[in-house]
């Protein structure tokens, strides 16, 4: 397949681009410098070269301003949704009116869609919750329309947290834990929904090939865990001990919304349109994808 990739040198584009590369697809990125040879945009002008994106079987769009970094100032809050509304309505648009669209688009999307729920399981089914994410959420996937309305199959992609040793948030943790000043975050009893790296490059491969998959997709293993059993199953891979709680009040003090939306809220997240379609999950519960991620057991490292 001849494949565009947004976002390619982010922890998950890279490895994307890599992962696609290695099985003999041809990977290209969507840069944001003009490039005669490459196809490029600038998204925050609304420009996008039309004429370098003819002809790709797939589109996999993951750009998008990093929700972890920095308070949500109102100034953040506003790149969070420039970054990623107007950006995916742009690239949309333009798919939509080429001679020769992509046959599948793959947009990222997250499970803060669904808000913070408690102890609710949460599927595809599930209504979108309340709050700052759960908006952007729904915004930033209608922004994907025009391209299912020009007959183009169109994937939302819903995925909870991912975990890899490149990026993401366990990077950020593992030195906390090894410090041995890991442990619960609040009550610890908000529920969360995780996916090793490995399983996510394996979902993106799979939805490439099962035509009848499209819409929302949550990107999750079947196994959610309590915020107190993750810290709880990551020390013990680290062999330390989740011994130091950390007060919600602090984490609000510390971080403001992005505490109440990110660190505190409970998403009960299941798979159950990628298993109702077969898929095998190489990591199905938390020990065994923390095992694989940080070297402790043998197998291919994230």
């Amino acid at each position: 397949m001849r494949i565009l990739v947004s976002g390619a040198s982010g922890f998950v584009g890279s490895a994307i681009m890599r992962e696609l590369s290695g099985e003999g697809h041809t990977v290209l990125p969507l840069l944001r410098i003009s490039s005669a040879h490459l196809p490029s945009w600038d998204p925050a002008r609304g420009e996008i070269a039309a004429q370098q994106l003819e002809g790709f079987d797939a589109v996999i769009h993951l750009a998008g301003a990093s929700l972890a970094e920095g308070r949500w100032t109102r100034r953040r809050r506003h790149l969070f949704r420039e970054s990623r509304v107007p950006a995916t309505r742009l690239l949309c648009e333009t798919l939509s009116q080429l001679e020769s669209p992509p046959k599948v688009f793959i947009v990222a999307s997250a499970v803060g869609i669904y808000g913070s729920r408690g102890d609710e399981e949460l599927d595809e089914e599930s209504s979108p919750g309340k709050g700052f994410l759960a908006e952007l959420g729904q915004d930033w996937e209608a922004a994907s329309l025009p391209a299912s309305e020009a007959g183009i199959r169109v994937v939302q992609l819903r995925m909870g947290m991912v975990l890899g040793q490149s990026g993401g948030a366990l990077p950020k943790l593992t030195p906390l834990f090894l410090a041995g000043l890991g442990g619960r975050l609040g009550s610890g009893r908000q529920w969360m929904s995780w996916v090793s790296l490995d399983d996510l490059l394996t979902m993106f491969k799979f939805i490439l090939d099962q035509e009848e998959l499209s819409g929302a997709i949550n990107a999750v293993a079947d196994d959610p865990l309590r915020n107190v059993d993750f810290t709880k199953e990551l020390a013990r891979a680290l062999r330390r001990r989740a011994w130091l709680p950390v007060p919600a009040f602090a984490l609000k003090l510390l971080m403001g919304k992005m505490a109440d939306e990110m660190l505190l809220a409970s998403q009960r997240v299941r798979p159950a349109r990628l298993l109702e379609a077969g898929f095998q999950f190489e990591h199905p519960n938390l020990r065994v994808a923390l095992e694989h991620v940080l070297g402790t057991r043998k197998g291919r490292r994230a």
